[in-house]
């Protein structure tokens, strides 16, 4: 019975990966569409591909949720657990993605599974270091990423002071391209792995394998699972993130992402979890706030904020409520 709760487990994974790639890619590309740099098909297929190659490049992040919120050869239900996580997080992406909202899907995983893991195990099984790690990595890039997009704005806009604003349009146009790239690609290098990672702590737990090794057929299906999604794309979120914080312009776009980008890298560097969506929105925020702080629409910011610090919350709730039905229902 056990093994076919854990294709059921690997099957909700990569729908969650899944949804993911239409959900949190929509930020990657969301500048560069907004600026038309690219067309919408040529930057989804784009961001597709790139997801692919980074989500199969690294394993340090997969490795860190597999272990780092609990210990999953120590749970007596950690089927179950991560089935109720997983239901969780994919229940408030679904209900995100349906508003426009560019909420965390990072938030929505890691609240989820850290109250699953206390519904059906306790508090003492979460791993408290691991778990502090990952709530420092998903609260200081949103910071590090607003100043590092501030800092290339200002340094942008004092090297082409005297520019023509056509030409530098023009040429940041093309910069764009190579920046959505690197964008999509360190949202693969991060994001993807985080699904990787929850197969690997359900693996663990029902006993198939010992350590939380990433086997190659899990880094092929989170891979392919999230650029399928990715393809779907993810209009609503766009529009948000593309528009209605503040006007984009190309020179803009470059500058934001390229700070997200290289802030996320660097998370996935050295095997941490953060929120690509809070990384990329406070990037395009410090940008717009270098550009002209009255030309941020702040009570959008504001609303989305509120997205980011009740997710958690909302998250472990959801995965207690998950977890007891399915204990009810099934244990």
């Amino acid at each position: 019975m056990e093994i076919y709760v854990l294709w059921i487990v690997v099957f909700l994974a990569l729908s969650f990966d899944f949804i993911n790639g239409f959900h949190d890619t929509a930020n990657a590309i969301a500048t560069s569409v907004s600026t038309r740099a690219l067309k919408p098909r040529v930057a989804i297929l784009l961001a597709a591909v790139m997801n692919f190659v980074g989500a199969i490049t690294f394993t340090g992040v997969a490795k860190m949720i597999g272990s780092g919120i609990a210990d999953p050869g120590d749970l007596e239900f950690g089927i179950e657990i991560v089935m109720a996580a997983l239901l969780a997080a994919i229940a408030w992406n679904l209900l995100t993605w349906w508003f426009g909202i560019p909420s965390s899907s990072s938030h929505a995983l890691i609240g989820a599974l850290a109250g699953a893991v206390i519904a059906g195990a306790g508090i003492d099984k979460i791993n408290a270091s691991g778990f502090t790690d990952i709530l420092k990595a998903l609260l200081l890039s949103p910071l590090i990423a607003f100043s590092i997009g501030f800092i290339l704005m200002w340094i942008l806009k004092r090297v082409f002071a005297k520019a023509s604003p056509h030409q530098v349009n023009k040429g940041f146009r093309f910069g764009q391209v190579i920046t959505a790239m690197f964008q999509s690609f360190s949202h693969g290098t991060n994001d993807a792995q985080k699904a990787m990672g929850i197969i690997v702590f359900a693996l663990v737990a029902a006993g198939v394998q010992d350590t939380t090794d990433v086997p190659l057929w899990v880094k092929i299906s989170a891979a392919t699972a999230m650029a399928l999604g990715t393809s779907v794309g993810g209009w609503k979120i766009i529009k948000t993130m593309g528009t209605k914080i503040f006007k984009i312009e190309p020179i803009n776009g470059f500058a934001a992402d390229l700070g997200s980008a290289a802030v996320i890298l660097s998370a996935t560097m050295i095997h941490l979890p953060v929120s690509t969506t809070h990384v990329i929105t406070s990037s395009i925020l410090g940008v717009g706030s270098a550009k002209r702080f009255s030309a941020v629409k702040w009570g959008v910011a504001g609303r989305i904020v509120i997205a980011w610090v009740i997710t958690i919350p909302i998250t472990a709730l959801l995965a207690m409520i998950f977890f007891w039905i399915i204990k009810a229902l099934f244990l």
